[in-house]
């Protein structure tokens, strides 16, 4: 396996989010001090400019199937994109809180985003206007993960999580949690929903009949989260190690994890959409690839000049995109 610089372009401040298009061939990189760029996936070349928010950008998230492109930023609105022109198409203004939060229901036959800023949680029309705004979560929203079916969104905050009913704005279900929730993420097949806590911890539930676990023993908060396309492999962040589940069956419970070495702390970990690899970076610069169910399970290292803020694979996993402290955007090709 290796695991080669394909290109590199540089941002005007730290790379703060990443997302390729749905047909991978544009990668939209956005910035902290608020611009996002577009960029050609064969040769990295620059194919727009988008002012993104003032502040600041915190999130980007493409509308499944098409070229649509949406924003969140520190000055409290939604804004959407045609990535193809390279213009803003509309705006939804959510509050004085900044947008941190944003996903698309799984799917295109009926398209909603969801968007989080402070409390507020509202689901969006693709032409911005609000489908369902909901009455503020108890504490700041901190995370949000849509059901791979579409059929509801997991909102967190510090107490717990609800389940939002995408068609009717209904809650389902509430989790309580007595602590801090960083991250969130549904297994593939839905039959995990798992988050990743201050205290620190991994906690997961089987919402369809009940099941709770907690998965504990980190050396600090765990603010990351992968799940494998089988739905069988948990990687997490929260220690040296990037540690991976067996989520199969009953679950993780009784156990052993799969302890993937770095010699600083775990920043991300990322699995690819349809292949086995996992890809972990540390805060020492180092990006490494594993295949979690060999006995020899490393594949490939890469040292990069500052720790990663970000990965994301392209819709073939055949390119890894990263974005790093030092406002540059990696994207790394992976061959046999």
């Amino acid at each position: 396996m290796q695991l080669t610089k394909h290109w590199a372009a540089s941002l005007d401040d730290y790379v703060i989010d990443l997302a390729w298009s749905p047909d991978g061939s544009l990668l939209a990189a956005a910035s902290s001090a608020g611009p996002v760029t577009l960029f050609g996936a064969p040769d990295g070349a620059r194919r727009g400019e988008l002012p993104g928010h003032d502040g600041g950008t915190n999130a980007i998230a493409w509308r499944p199937g098409t070229a649509l492109l949406a924003s969140g930023g520190q000055d409290g609105a939604v804004k959407l994109w045609d990535a193809g022109a390279a213009q803003h198409v509309a705006s939804a203004p959510m509050g004085r809180s900044w947008v941190e939060h944003l996903a698309w229901r799984p799917g295109t036959a009926d398209p909603i985003l969801a968007a989080a800023a402070g409390r507020k949680l509202a689901f969006i029309n693709p032409d911005a206007s609000v489908r369902h705004a909901f009455q503020d979560a108890p504490k700041t929203i901190t995370a949000l993960a849509w059901h791979p079916l579409g059929g509801c969104a997991a909102v967190a905050y510090f107490g717990g999580v609800c389940l939002w009913d995408a068609d009717n704005g209904m809650a389902q279900k509430e989790f309580l949690y007595d602590n801090g929730i960083h991250a969130l993420v549904w297994s593939p097949d839905g039959r995990w929903l798992v988050s990743g806590n201050q205290d620190p911890s991994v906690h997961l539930w089987m919402p369809e009949n009940a099941v709770e676990l907690q998965m504990s023993g980190y050396e600090g908060k765990v603010r990351h989260l992968a799940f494998d396309s089988g739905s069988r492999w948990l990687a997490t962040s929260g220690s040296q190690d990037a540690c991976v589940w067996d989520c199969r069956g009953a679950g993780p419970e009784g156990r052993e994890p799969v302890m993937l070495a770095h010699a600083a702390p775990v920043c991300g970990v990322a699995f690819q959409h349809a292949h086995g690899l996992l890809a972990s970076a540390s805060l020492d610069g180092a990006l490494m690839l594993w295949s979690p169910e060999r006995a020899q399970p490393l594949r490939a290292t890469v040292r990069m000049p500052a720790p990663a803020t970000c990965l994301a694979w392209s819709p073939d996993d055949k390119l890894l995109a990263v974005g790093s402290e030092k406002a540059i955007v990696y994207v790394l090709r992976c061959d046999p």
